[in-house]
């Protein structure tokens, strides 16, 4: 659920079509997202799910695999 959840945040952000992002795809070099882009998708992240994304965290948040990982982690410490 998170996982769509993020593809589509993404795929409307950077106005691409969802079907076109996996796992495995890489979030700057594959999607061609820059620091704003990437600092915009992390704030959504945050306000949607009530986490906090530290500056060190989402520099290894490189993949959306990883990324969906992270967001699935920190919602579950939560509860």
């Amino acid at each position: 659920m998170i996982y769509e959840e993020i593809t589509k945040l993404l795929a409307e952000q950077l106005n691409i079509e969802p079907e076109t992002i996996t796992r495995d795809s890489k979030i700057v070099e594959d999607l061609h997202t820059d620091s704003l882009d990437m600092v915009e998708m992390l704030i959504a992240l945050e306000d949607k799910y009530d986490i906090t994304v530290p500056d060190e965290d989402a520099k290894n948040l490189d993949t959306i695999g990883k990324l969906v990982d992270y967001v699935e982690k920190k919602v579950a410490e939560k509860k």
